[in-house]
């Protein structure tokens, strides 16, 4: 009997032991997989505050919470600004967690304060984390939102002729009424100002820059970034790394020969100017700068190189429309959109309507099979989506 008794007993034991065991290899397993995931969280954080110092980086934190509870599909998402007309598929686009919207002129024509409001709103409903809602309000040639009449008496002037009008005291009083008007329609990011120099009347970009050499223009720059940041409007300096006496991209292929050291110490001085103010967001243009690389500057790495490490810009990076002629003419649209990626853009804008030969499905689709086949690293999205939701807690979107 007392050895049956003992037997049990070692029997019970051994259960016990080996239950404890299961639960403690389950608990050490989670445990694991718990660290991995800091570290890997936290190695992400110290990589871009070691290469970037990160003019966000208050906010890398909260970011990388925020970061865990996407999927690669949202991910991928963010990477875009989708740019959008009265063509566009409002239905589908609701399907898609994507970093912002682009609208044009014909998206505001005609309609009130309040429908404007209404439908910004319910964009921003659809989305788990805020959009940036972009507009071109550049003034002058450019205004997509002030051509309006039902939303205000005169359209927004061009930066020449605030400048004739009152100098900077008038650029001042013009950034502020421009980021008044837009936020109060629910508008929180602005694709201007031109910050190309350009004395020539009939270089393209003429009529849409100050029209000033490069220590006004750099004065410029600064003006607008620093008197934008009351507003909770971001401005964006445009189009690194200068525009020059390039053709419209637009339309056809545009190919800048002048030399590295001429762009280096004229052009670039309003985005050096800019950055110094706390300038939050950059465009690049598509034109091939050929003293620093013999393709569009919007897809090469050594202009982003340039950008982040010459003049130590820490914001976000992001092209201008990746379906304009002068990258399409060399390029189809998933190959640029997979050049734009590992060139450096934290952001790419795409236009994308009922005629364009490319779904929303599919610029997501086009990210994740470059990334299944090893030519883009997933980490790589980690850091740019990190960045640009860590620049959402910045403007105080989340």
């Amino acid at each position: 009997m007392m050895k049956k008794i003992i037997i049990s007993i070692i029997f019970i034991l051994l259960i016990v032991t080996v239950v404890s065991f299961v639960k403690y290899n389950k608990k050490s397993q989670l445990a694991k997989k718990m660290e991995a995931s800091k570290e890997q969280r936290n190695s992400i954080i110290e990589e871009l505050k070691d290469i970037k110092k990160g003019i966000f980086s208050e906010y890398y934190d909260k970011a990388t919470k925020k970061l865990q509870t996407l999927t690669l599909d949202e991910k991928i998402s963010q990477v875009f600004v989708i740019g959008n007309s009265l063509n566009s598929d409002f239905e589908n686009l609701k399907k898609y967690e994507f970093g912002g919207y682009l609208f044009f002129k014909d998206f505001f024509n005609n309609k009130t304060e309040e429908q404007i409001k209404k439908e910004i709103s319910e964009f921003q409903s659809y989305s788990k984390i805020p959009l940036l809602i972009a507009v071109d309000e550049e003034g002058g040639s450019v205004v997509r939102v002030s051509s309006n009449k039902k939303l205000i008496k005169q359209p927004f002037k061009s930066p020449s002729e605030l400048y004739k009008i009152g100098g900077f005291d008038e650029i001042r009083k013009d950034t502020i009424n421009k980021s008044t008007f837009l936020s109060n329609l629910g508008i929180n990011l602005n694709f201007a100002p031109v910050v190309d120099i350009t004395t020539n009347p009939n270089d393209y970009m003429y009529k849409r820059a100050l029209q000033q050499e490069r220590a006004l223009t750099a004065t410029y720059a600064k003006t607008v970034i620093s008197t934008s940041k009351a507003y909770g409007v971001s401005y964006t300096l445009k189009h690194f790394p200068g525009y020059g006496h390039n053709k419209n991209t637009h339309t056809e292929t545009s190919v800048d020969t002048r030399t590295y050291e001429d762009i280096y110490y004229n052009d670039l001085e309003p985005f050096r100017a800019g950055i110094k103010e706390g300038a939050e967001i950059i465009m690049v243009s598509h034109n091939t700068v050929t003293s620093i690389e013999n393709k569009p500057a919007s897809i090469s790495k050594k202009v982003h190189e340039l950008l982040r490490n010459d003049l130590s810009f820490t914001g976000i990076i992001i092209t201008d429309d990746i379906i304009m002629s002068a990258i399409q003419n060399e390029n189809t649209i998933q190959n640029s959109i997979i050049e734009a990626i590992l060139a450096g853009n934290d952001m790419i804008i795409i236009s994308i309507d009922k005629n364009t030969k490319i779904t929303y499905k599919d610029i997501i689709e086009t990210v994740k099979t470059a990334i299944e086949e090893g030519k883009i690293n997933k980490e790589d999205i980690d850091k740019k989506v990190l960045n640009i939701i860590s620049w959402k807690y910045y403007k105080v979107l989340l």
